[in-house]
């Protein structure tokens, strides 16, 4: 399953993603949280496991789909995949690109207990549908 998060910036997308991903980690669950940088690393819970996409050679959403996967064979107990501005962890700025991206995503978890979190700074409105239907 695969949420998004939108809106535009200052809109308190980020505070969502941090009150969300704190309130499944006191559950117990199983935690990935990918971003770029580490502004998150002081709000999230200890057992959450923040990834820095700089630390990484992932360039566009392909290789984000192939990292994403390689995370999950990994994990065979994830439960939850939060990802803090995707265009930015992406590396890519294509609408385009992302709709693949999420549909492919959306493919590969379809049949895995995994729900994956995507914060995507926009306007709601100027979102392609098949992005919408995630929202």
């Amino acid at each position: 399953m695969i949420k998004i998060i939108a809106g535009e910036k200052g809109t308190g997308k980020t505070a969502k993603l941090v009150d969300e991903i704190n309130t499944e980690a006191r559950k117990d669950n199983n935690i990935v949280c990918i971003e770029r940088g580490n502004r998150l690393d002081q709000l999230l819970k200890p057992n959450v496991r923040l990834v820095n996409m700089k630390e990484y050679p992932v360039d566009g959403f392909d290789q984000l789909l192939a990292f994403i996967g390689g995370i999950c064979s990994k994990d065979y107990d994830l439960t939850h995949i939060y990802i803090d501005s995707i265009f930015k962890v992406a590396n890519d700025s294509s609408m385009e690109a992302l709709e693949i991206f999420i549909k492919k995503l959306d493919v590969f978890l379809k049949d895995t207990p995994v729900t994956a979190m995507i914060i995507l700074s926009g306007k709601e409105s100027d979102l392609p549908e098949d992005i919408k239907a995630y929202i």
